[in-house]
């Protein structure tokens, strides 16, 4: 196996009051975000909104050159839920895409979870915090 390959696998929650909802809006986003964490887009970002009452969410994904990233947000609870992956096998640092999404999104609660998966399901660290609205 390559060495180089470090796979790297990033899951956030958040509560967001700033929600996407427009399809060329955050594919937009994805593109952007996808540039400044320095990956490559090989297909996408695909990007769709649906909405089924009780389920209405933005749905976006996109294969990178090394893995893929996916969101959902649902829009209906107040704060949003927002749901994110990068999944990597190349280096990036979780915590300049939390910022990101705190800064981008308005976070209230952000909590991510950091994992090794080279060999096995590895939690390298977990951060868990609030942003006042204030």
């Amino acid at each position: 196996m390559n060495n180089i390959l470090v796979h790297k696998h990033l899951i956030v929650r958040a509560e967001v009051k700033n929600p996407p909802v427009d399809e060329v809006v955050l594919t937009e986003w994805f593109k952007k975000f996808i540039e400044e964490i320095g990956m490559k887009v090989m297909l996408g970002p695909y990007v769709k909104y649906s909405h089924m009452i009780g389920n209405r969410d933005i749905t976006g994904a996109a294969i990178i050159e090394t893995s893929h990233i996916v969101m959902h947000v649902w829009d209906e609870p107040d704060p949003a839920l927002l749901q994110f992956d990068v999944y990597s096998y190349g280096e990036f640092d979780p915590e300049t895409i939390c910022n990101k999404i705190k800064k981008d999104f308005n976070t209230t609660k952000i909590e991510y979870k950091f994992l090794d998966r080279e060999h096995d399901l590895k939690e390298i660290y977990k951060i868990s915090f609030l942003k006042s609205n204030n």
